[in-house]
């Protein structure tokens, strides 16, 4: 099945671009989210007509998001977490906590824009990358300290 992206989505294209899925993947998931189009000659047309347009949206909002990326590189997180006598801590640090902090500060970003392989299960600084768009990545540095008794 050929279609039209309508959105970035990871491991098949960009925004704009022709690609030929697995019908299934298109009937079940991509289409009922509204992520693709069924790629028709009138479709087509259209795509390249309102390309002038698309273009000029999109760098609005990849302007958009390096400032929102500005923002979350100049904020650094402190998270407290009970430790054990042996400097162990007991829980981690997840994706859901970074979305949930970032909230607090006024940005909403989704977990999976968080590229954290596994949770934080020690003390000490990090910095975690944010994706936000493909090419527009910010780092937020992380805080974690032992939670007095």
């Amino acid at each position: 099945m050929k279609v039209i992206l309508k959105k970035d989505i990871q491991n098949l294209g960009k925004t704009g671009e022709i690609k030929e899925i697995k019908d299934g993947y298109g009937r079940n998931y991509l289409i009922p989210r509204g992520f693709v189009e069924i790629a028709t000659a009138g479709i087509i047309n259209s795509w390249k007509l309102s390309a002038e347009k698309r273009k000029k949206r999109m760098e609005q909002e990849n302007e958009a998001l390096k400032q929102v990326a500005e923002k979350i590189s100049a904020i650094t997180l402190s998270f407290s977490r009970p430790v054990s006598e042996d400097d162990t801590i007991f829980g981690s640090v997840a994706k859901s906590d970074i979305v949930k902090s970032l909230k607090a500060a006024d940005i909403d970003i989704h977990k999976d824009m968080v590229n954290l392989p596994s949770s934080i299960k020690a003390l000490g600084n990090f910095e975690v990358e944010i994706v936000l768009k493909s090419g527009i990545v910010a780092k937020v540095k992380i805080i974690v300290t032992a939670h007095n008794k």
